[in-house]
């Protein structure tokens, strides 16, 4: 039995793209919250988190890892250096790309932005019950191959009004 009994009337309603983009804006919100107390943002944030803090991350691995446009991949890091969080070095393996490391301070920042996450990912297994949270990721996965398989817009069982 799931915990629909928790969710408004009104949300049971709703289309599976508002309910995502929904809480997706309430974590953003909250994630933006967290971070400026940091003076900083939910962006720099999670560049935080997907570099390496020992080995240095390729510049160009960046956007992939975070599923953001280069653009702003490359304003984030400008941001970022400003800011003394990173240093770019010359890659010694690849002389064309560049190699974005950690300072102390962004190793420092890096630590409480996991922290973040982890207090986030905490509560809610603390308040979903472990059947629920795989029946989401089940869900989560089966939305993500969906739209992978390009199984949405190219059925042609699926009847567009």
């Amino acid at each position: 039995m799931s915990n629909l009994k928790h969710i408004d009337p009104p949300l049971k309603d709703k289309t599976i793209d508002y309910l995502l983009r929904s809480t997706w804006m309430h974590v953003h919100k909250m994630y933006s919250e967290e971070a400026s107390k940091k003076d900083s943002t939910m962006a720099t944030g999670f560049a935080l988190i997907n570099l390496d803090p020992d080995e240095g991350t390729p510049s160009t691995t960046l956007g992939p890892k975070m599923g953001i446009e280069s653009t702003s991949v490359s304003r984030t890091l400008k941001s970022m250096e400003k800011r003394g969080l990173i240093e770019r070095k010359p890659n010694p393996e690849d002389g064309r790309s560049v190699l974005i490391f950690l300072t102390p301070y962004g190793k420092e920042m890096r630590e409480y932005s996991k922290s973040v996450v982890r207090a986030f990912d905490e509560a809610v297994k603390e308040n979903i019950p472990e059947e629920d949270l795989n029946t989401f990721i089940n869900v989560a996965q089966t939305i993500i191959d969906l739209i992978n398989d390009n199984k949405i817009h190219n059925n042609k069982s699926i009847k567009h009004a």
